[in-house]
């Protein structure tokens, strides 16, 4: 028994069933992308058929032709045969192009149409799920899902899948003509797929991991670079872009050694396998001379064997390709399939009580909540906050604020306890019916590329421009909207790029204002507004949060003077509550807070 206390075995045995429920959700995915377009897949398939049989006719016509057309054309003038075999091979030749064409057109909108869907499930998918899935699953790597994984789903089914199907289906027919033409000619081909077999076991294996590791790289590049680009305020502010650039320089060098790998062993197996080929081409060639001397075989049948014997090496790099394209496209399947396994933590409910105008009473009813197991942030909450009220959190980094915030916008339901509104339990609200009782704005305010009004009207899409400039003017956004070059109508460009951080935390007041929320939480909203702009949005917070319940987190102070009611937290305790005036009169801990915010101000 090992230190952890787990025998080596008894990992493995892990490992093994680990691997097979893996693979067996990769191919539950698999089973259900294929299952819409099997039909289309059966009619791709007899195309392929009839395309490789006319790719395999053509060196038994050319024998026909040489040892029948000709000595007929030689004797008796007679140009009949070498009409018709000249005829047949062209017209085959010119249907088997054909049918592969058709098959490629099929089997380009047969991939396009999987992948389609699978991308917009995937997105759907990721949208859909709960908060707890992005704090843990990078935005890099959420990408990587949609873009890399993706692509190489795309390849494999736009030729992996014909690389195997007319390479083994040419490897069959390929060898049937000539057993049928002269068995004794395969003799040599079969002795031959013995090391064959072997060198393509160790090429597969080889290129196996190498490809793993160029996609490891790959998707680490990707994670890099999206993470880089999305924080270059960060970097910027912290002049990391040197360190960044040689962090990403190691991981391009990373990818790029992979890749030299790969480039490597290709360098190795294909120019072995022609070896190969090659060599029993020889060997055909000079028993064949020997049998035509001695008058048991004709030229034009020894010309066809050659001509065999060289074709049915090709589809064997092919399939090697294939097996490291399936490894690939398998391993791509089994990340995405383990996205679109994810369980929302937070689900819809199945019979959602109907919420048609909401109060506004919230209710925490023996609240706890951990985000680690045994590690609880709210131990035991209860709370009721009436409708209509302004209720101010206070409390130290980590007292449970913001976690408590989510709880009501329900990114998160409790680990047990009910939070409700209005007496019922947010678990029994629908989302929609959530999302238009309850926003939150947070310091962040992200802005979405497109215009001003497009930005406002994401909570309220059919709010007329009357109504968004109402909004705007509310928190004082209207003035600084004129001002930009297209008014309403102007790009904030990426992430609101063009405007500066007060100026996006006002839109994103304002967006939350149209949408006219019962509840309307507000999480260090007013830490990226200078002093003049946050007196400006409180004298429209006064008038907008009226009658309307609202719950403001917050570390200035100066933003808590407009609460109805105070709550003063402490590693998920409320220790006090009661109103501003009351509190600041009092010996306590909001008192004390306040003395010190009054007393920097000064």
């Amino acid at each position: 028994m090992s230190v952890t206390g787990v025998s080596g075995e008894e990992r493995n045995d892990f490992t093994r069933a680990e691997n097979k429920r893996l693979r067996a959700r990769s191919m539950r995915l698999a089973g259900e992308l294929v299952r819409p377009v099997r039909w289309q897949i059966a009619g791709s398939g007899l195309l392929i058929v009839l395309g490789t049989l006319g790719s395999v006719a053509g060196p038994a016509l050319i024998a026909l032709g040489i040892d029948q057309a000709l000595p007929s054309l030689t004797s008796a003038g007679d140009w009949m045969p070498v009409i018709l075999i000249a005829s047949a091979y062209v017209g085959i030749g010119l249907l088997g192009g054909l049918f592969r064409s058709g098959y490629f057109r099929m089997a380009a909108r047969i991939s396009q149409r999987v992948i389609f869907h699978l991308r917009l499930r995937l997105f759907r998918q990721t949208q859909d799920l709960s908060m707890s899935f992005h704090e843990k699953y990078t935005s890099g790597r959420v990408i990587a899902r949609q873009t890399s994984d993706l692509d190489t789903l795309r390849e494999f089914l736009d030729s992996g899948i014909e690389d195997l199907v007319s390479g083994v289906l040419f490897m069959i027919f390929t060898a049937t003509a000539l057993i049928i033409l002269d068995p004794q000619s395969m003799l040599p081909v079969l002795i031959s797929f013995v090391p064959i077999f072997f060198f393509a076991w160790w090429f597969s294996n080889r290129s196996r991991k190498a490809f793993r590791s160029a996609r490891v790289y790959s998707a680490r590049l990707i994670v890099q670079f999206v993470e880089t680009m999305t924080g270059i305020r960060a970097v910027k502010a912290f002049r990391r872009e040197r360190h960044n650039e040689t962090t990403y320089g190691v991981e391009v060098d990373n990818y790029r050694m992979a890749n030299q790998t790969v480039i490597a062993l290709f360098g190795i197996f294909d120019p072995g396998l022609k070896l190969v080929a090659n060599l029993v081409m020889a060997i055909v060639l000079l028993l064949g001379a020997l049998r035509v001397l001695d008058g048991t075989m004709e030229v034009g049948v020894l010309l066809a064997a050659v001509l065999y014997v060289r074709r049915i090496f090709d589809p064997v790099a092919e399939l090697a390709f294939f097996y490291n394209g399936m490894q690939s496209a398998g391993s791509a399947l089994e990340k995405i399939s383990g996205v679109l396994e994810e369980e929302p933590t937070v689900p819809e409910p199945t019979h959602p009580v109907p919420l048609a105008a909401a109060a506004g009473a919230l209710d925490f009813a023996h609240v706890s909540f951990h985000y680690v197991a045994n590690r609880p942030v709210l131990p035991d909450l209860d709370l009721h906050i009436p409708a209509g009220q302004t209720v101010a959190l206070v409390g130290t980094t980590g007292a449970g604020k913001s976690t408590l915030a989510k709880l009501l916008a329900r990114f998160y339901d409790p680990s047990s306890g009910t939070v409700s509104l209005d007496g019922i339990s947010l678990r029994d609200v629908s989302n929609d019916d959530l999302r238009r009782a309850v926003v939150m704005v947070t310091q962040e305010a992200y802005l979405f590329s497109g215009s001003v009004s497009e930005n406002l009207r994401i909570g309220r899409p059919n709010a007329t421009q009357a109504e968004v400039e109402a909004a705007a003017r509310a928190v004082g956004a209207h003035d600084f909207i004129l001002s930009l070059p297209e008014g309403y109508e102007t790009d904030v460009n990426k992430r609101g790029g063009r405007l500066s951080s007060g100026q996006r935390q006002l839109l994103s007041f304002a967006r939350a204002f149209l949408a006219d929320p019962a509840v309307l939480i507000l999480d260090e909203a007013t830490a990226s507004l200078d002093i003049p702009s946050e007196r400006l949005v409180q004298r429209g917070l006064k008038t907008l949060l009226a009658d309307r319940t609202a719950i403001i987190i917050a570390h200035r102070l100066s933003t808590v003077a407009i609460a109805d009611r105070v709550l003063v937290m402490e590693h998920g305790h409320i220790i006090e509550d009661g109103a501003p005036a009351d509190l600041i009169a009092g010996t306590g801990t909001f008192a004390t807070l306040h003395r010190a915010w009054r007393d920097s101000l000064a």
